[in-house]
């Protein structure tokens, strides 16, 4: 049985290098319905996709190219944008072109089906799962959840520190940890990423009161300004002249109050920086979530996620 992957996820494997090899190795692959990836290089006039398989050429159709391309849910930019990027694929033959030369016949959409049927329609809210960040928009951020196959993390749903966008967080490639939030009717997922970067009470264990440590400034209110410490930990600094979002600043904390889910802080410095991001601490990766309670025991206030 196939296992299911992000699209690139499988283009160095060593099974797909051995799949890849010799006429006699992609015919293996027909029988054994082997969903396998390559680079696409070229995407032609009409909206083939031409792929570099190393021992041939291989063609995607340009309707075996995406789920939806054929019944015109799916608009064709899904196929070009695909160009000098790994793609997934069943072979599904051996054909002969106008030349005379052997190319192998190649489905994308039979790769997403497989995905779908055997492993995506499984899937129930609170189970953990691995993403490839696609693209980035001022709402979200769309992944791939395997075999070209995308999601969407909504901006409010990647951290409990809140972001301008969710650039602040991602960046496209990015390997990433999510949960399966909703499921429609149509089989449609929905993405959440906070549940598993740590409680309040689990990120507040890193910091101590009297430390002077690194945050981001979040945003810049009448009453003080927040601090981020970490994505799912951020804190209230007291007002600082010239600070503004996206800054850089060294933070002193004044104190930790988990009963009121609270860290105070003093801005001792504030700057720009180009900083990249930092690796994602996952403080759960892998299994299934019922309930994520956040707020600390004792808490005025309840802050949690119910998986239905």
């Amino acid at each position: 049985m196939n296992t299911y992957y992000p699209e690139g996820w499988l283009l160095d494997s060593e099974d797909n290098i051995s799949a890849l090899k010799s006429r006699q190795s992609l015919l293996e692959a027909v029988s054994k319905k082997q969903i396998l990836e390559a680079r696409a290089v070229l995407c032609d006039a009409v909206h083939n996709l031409h792929v570099n398989l190393g021992c041939m050429k291989g063609i995607i159709p340009r309707e075996e190219g995406a789920v939806g391309i054929k019944e015109g849910t799916v608009r064709d930019i899904a196929l070009i944008a695909r160009v000098n990027k790994p793609v997934c694929f069943t072979v599904q033959s051996i054909e002969i072109d106008g030349d005379g030369k052997e190319y192998a016949l190649l489905s994308r959409r039979k790769a997403q089906e497989l995905c779908t049927s055997e492993y995506i329609s499984w899937l129930v809210p609170g189970d953990i799962i691995d993403a490839r960040v696609t693209h980035l928009e001022p709402f979200g951020a769309f992944c791939d959840i395997g075999c070209g196959i995308i999601s969407l993390i909504p901006i409010d749903m990647i951290s409990i520190s809140r972001i301008s966008h969710p650039r602040d967080r991602f960046s496209p490639g990015d390997d990433i940890k999510a949960v399966v939030k909703s499921i429609d009717e149509d089989g449609r997922i929905a993405l959440s990423h906070k549940e598993l970067l740590g409680t309040w009470a689990e990120n507040a264990a890193e910091f101590e009161q009297g430390q002077t440590v690194s945050g981001i400034i979040r945003s810049v209110e009448d009453y003080g300004i927040f601090v981020e410490l970490a994505p799912n930990l951020a804190g209230l600094a007291e007002p600082h002249e010239n600070v503004y979002a996206g800054q850089q600043a060294s933070v002193y904390i004044k104190s930790l109050i988990p009963e009121k889910m609270k860290v105070k802080l003093i801005i001792v410095d504030s700057f720009d920086a180009a900083y990249s991001h930092t690796d994602l601490k996952y403080y759960i990766d892998s299994g299934h979530i019922d309930k994520w309670v956040y707020s600390p025991e004792g808490c005025d206030r309840i802050t949690e996620t119910v998986f239905n």
